[in-house]
């Protein structure tokens, strides 16, 4: 058996800047919160983020300076907050570009990357602007004759996974909806993750069909209870409303974000998780 505990900082220090990395969690659900921190951090720079809709931690990142390029199908807070001000400021000064993608197209990046292809066909873009936007090409289908637009495959450097429960080999359990966790664990070069708790792998032995991660695809496990805040983590806590208002509200103007990112953050003595 291979002990692959870490801490949270040694295992985010093995990111490189300039990776493309994978968030796990789906807008304000169980995103790999106490690991964005980390990289803001450690001010990693120059990193494209992957996701199929995110919120805090791409709105975080690129308030912080540590993002190039997004490619993700959405980016807001849906109802309770609205949209992104800050990967939205990024993106219209320039700093930050937007891949733009649907969910369906960068699902079909990652099962490209999954299966080694260089890219996956997917159907229902005939008559949208996305194909045109993203350089998206066609090839002619063998069988039908018919022209079939294709998306590359997108092959993190990184996925970094929040769940609820891990052992020390990399198994990891999620509780609830998988959103493309599994995806990204499948399709990327490394994995983290952090867990609310690490337990005994033989945990795992009376329901392994809970197992969504295997073992042999990651390379750090971090015990983070509490490490999906200020996102959710079902059934432990839910989204941290307070904060995240606070947030937005902060990221609308870049020194007043600056300071919130100073203070909550990068002040060791606030960090919550």
């Amino acid at each position: 058996m291979i002990d692959k505990t870490t801490t949270l900082t040694e295992a985010i220090s093995a990111i490189p800047d300039g990776a493309r990395i994978a968030l796990g969690g789906n807008t304000l659900h169980r995103g790999p919160g106490a690991a964005v921190h980390e990289l803001v951090r450690q001010g990693k720079r120059n990193l494209e983020l992957v996701k199929t809709a995110g919120a805090y931690d791409v709105d975080l990142l690129c308030a912080a300076g540590c993002v190039a390029a997004v490619s993700a199908g959405f980016i807001g807070y849906e109802t309770p907050f609205g949209m992104a001000p800050a990967y939205r400021k990024a993106v219209e000064s320039g700093r930050v570009q937007a891949r733009e993608h649907a969910c369906a197209t960068v699902i079909a990046g990652l099962r490209a990357a999954i299966q080694g292809a260089p890219f996956m066909p997917v159907a229902g873009l005939q008559g949208s602007d996305l194909p045109a936007a993203r350089g998206f090409r066609t090839v002619r289908d063998p069988y039908s004759g018919v022209e079939v637009y294709v998306v590359p495959a997108l092959v993190p450097d990184a996925a970094i996974l929040h769940v609820q429960e891990a052992d020390a080999t990399g198994n990891g359990r999620i509780i609830g909806t998988r959103f493309e966790d599994v995806l990204m664990a499948q399709a990327a070069r490394r994995v983290i993750l952090t867990a609310e708790r690490i337990v005994d792998g033989e945990a795992f032995a009376d329901a392994p069909e809970t197992v969504a991660i295997a073992g042999f695809l990651v390379d750090a496990v971090v015990e983070a209870p509490g490490g999906a805040w200020p996102f959710s983590c079902t059934p432990l806590y839910e989204y941290d409303t307070d904060y995240l208002a606070a947030w937005v509200s902060a990221a609308r103007d870049p020194d007043t974000a600056d300071r919130f990112i100073a203070e909550r953050i990068l002040d060791p003595a606030a960090a919550v998780a």
